[in-house]
């Protein structure tokens, strides 16, 4: 017989066997303790309690507590209850052990990630609780796959006073993130019959991965000094803009009519991209904004040929020596894909992120997401009130300064102490570039690790089809240690460097 009980917060799974209902049950909660499934201290419940739960006499309960009490299972103590005993169990030799956990870094120099120590969790708990002091009661339903309408209002107001993009509450879709937003639009265009995406050369691959994943496959665009070079999407061959003098980024590209000796190249140039994904306001990582001719030169691609423009604003609230970049939407929102997230500003853990979409394709989007709202409506909720309260853009414009601070402690560190290396990307964002000398990177990335530090290389981030040349560099993130750790991070960083 299998019964299952619910006291003083403990949910426990009981199966009592055996020639007698005494020695079922307590054979049955020795294996509970033995296992793990009743940790060293839990309060087991009253003999009554758990008597009535499994409806059989109390004092089998009692007798059965009163042999592992003896045998040393349990303590029993007056006004304590019965409780498993503390450190007097060892598990069984057939009992599955975990492995621990290696050791965390000492720092966390990855990119892509905020202080999380400075999340704003007094306002934040605030905004929570206006909100779901406000909320009505079918805003605990289901929900509509488009999101929340009090979100979908502020995402709105705010992106178009901030970032200068033509939103309409009913073109906003609320997702789980970037990652979310990704496996949505894929589905979308993998439907439409797409089968190639067009990407950067430096990029996230678990992006790509997602891509990769639906059905996609992704192409990498050339990318120099001027950033991402969108020419094989105009011209199916070069690029769109004058060169301004050789450098390790510049693709090269044969005159019209030429016959390229790569293959691969060919095959790519050839292949009718029906989307690109693009980082313009901040490339990532690399840092330079994209060109004003060759975001003229995308959105015109896109309206020739109906192509779909992909724009990944991930960071683009964080400017600190230049005026801020617009989004590439505001050219055409009826071509271009917005998508941000609140993982840079707030937190990743909320999982909450936005498309603003073009008509033709806010109801395909919501039927790839799903028929009910798989996003937590309580954050959307809070930050629907955090966005319209005032409260996100005071806790931005804190974070810039925070974050800038950092970027010139890092910047004067290494010109003191690592005048070799160059820094690149720095005029927004989270990150830096540390331009390395040639051959040096994985060397040093091995020394970052044995100094404590999580780190990557440019590497990491290359596509593997890129027809760029490698580049030696690190991509330094100063945003996830807290305040107080950083001129230690700095210190282990400089020691690493060559």
């Amino acid at each position: 017989m299998v019964r299952s009980w619910a006291t003083l917060g403990v949910d426990l799974h009981l199966e009592p066997a055996g020639p007698g209902l005494r020695r079922g049950l307590t054979d049955a909660l020795r294996d509970a303790v033995r296992t793990g499934r009743l940790a060293p201290g839990t309060r087991l419940p009253s003999s009554r309690s758990l008597a009535a739960d499994l409806g059989i006499a109390r004092n089998t309960v009692a007798d059965a507590y009163a042999d592992l009490v003896a045998e040393g299972w349990l303590t029993a103590r007056q006004g304590s209850g019965t409780r498993v005993a503390e450190g007097r169990v060892v598990p069984s030799a057939g009992a599955v052990h975990r492995p621990r956990e290696p050791g965390r870094p000492r720092y966390d120099l990855r990119p892509g990630f905020p202080d999380l120590a400075a999340f704003p969790r007094t306002e934040w708990l605030r905004a929570a609780r206006r909100a779901l002091a406000s909320a009505p009661y079918e805003a605990l339903g289901y929900g509509d796959p488009h999101g929340r309408p009090e979100l979908r209002t502020a995402l709105a107001g705010y992106l178009s006073r901030v970032r200068g993009v033509h939103a309409d509450p009913e073109r906003i879709l609320v997702c789980g993130g970037m990652s979310h937003a990704l496996r949505i639009l894929g589905a979308v265009l993998r439907a439409r019959g797409v089968d190639t995406i067009a990407v950067e050369s430096y990029g996230l691959p678990e992006h790509r991965k997602i891509l990769h994943g639906v059905g996609l496959r992704t192409a990498p665009l050339p990318f120099d000094e001027l950033g991402t070079d969108p020419g094989q999407l105009v011209d199916g061959y070069g690029p769109t803009t004058p060169s301004r003098g050789a450098g390790p980024h510049r693709s090269a590209a044969p005159p019209r009519g030429a016959t390229s000796h790569d293959g691969a190249a060919d095959a790519r140039r050839q292949s009718a991209a029906g989307a690109v994904l693009l980082t313009p306001a901040h490339q990532f990582p690399m840092g330079s904004p994209l060109h004003r001719d060759r975001r003229a030169a995308v959105v015109d691609w896109a309206r020739r040929t109906g192509g779909l423009v992909l724009e990944d604003d991930y960071d683009g609230e964080f400017r600190y020596d230049r005026q801020p970049v617009g989004a590439l939407q505001g050219l055409d929102p009826d071509r271009v894909v917005y998508l941000g997230t609140a993982s840079k500003s707030l937190a990743p853990g909320l999982r909450l992120g936005w498309m603003v979409l073009p008509p033709t394709l806010v109801e395909e989007a919501a039927k790839a997401k799903g028929g009910i709202d798989s996003c937590g409506v309580l954050d959307q909720l809070t930050l629907a009130e955090f966005l319209t309260s005032g409260a996100y853009d005071r806790h931005v414009r804190a974070a810039r300064l925070r974050y800038r601070r950092r970027r010139d402690a890092l910047v004067a560190a290494l010109a003191e102490r690592a005048p070799q290396v160059r820094v690149t990307g720095i005029a927004a964002g989270l990150h830096a570039v540390l331009r390395l000398p040639p051959g040096t990177e994985r060397s040093v990335v091995q020394a970052a690790h044995w100094q404590g530090l999580a780190l990557d290389g440019l590497t990491r981030y290359r596509h593997p089809d890129a027809s760029v040349e490698p580049l030696d560099a690190l991509v330094v993130g100063y945003g996830t240690p807290p305040d107080h750790g950083w001129s230690g991070a700095l210190d282990a960083l400089c020691a690493t460097l060559p």
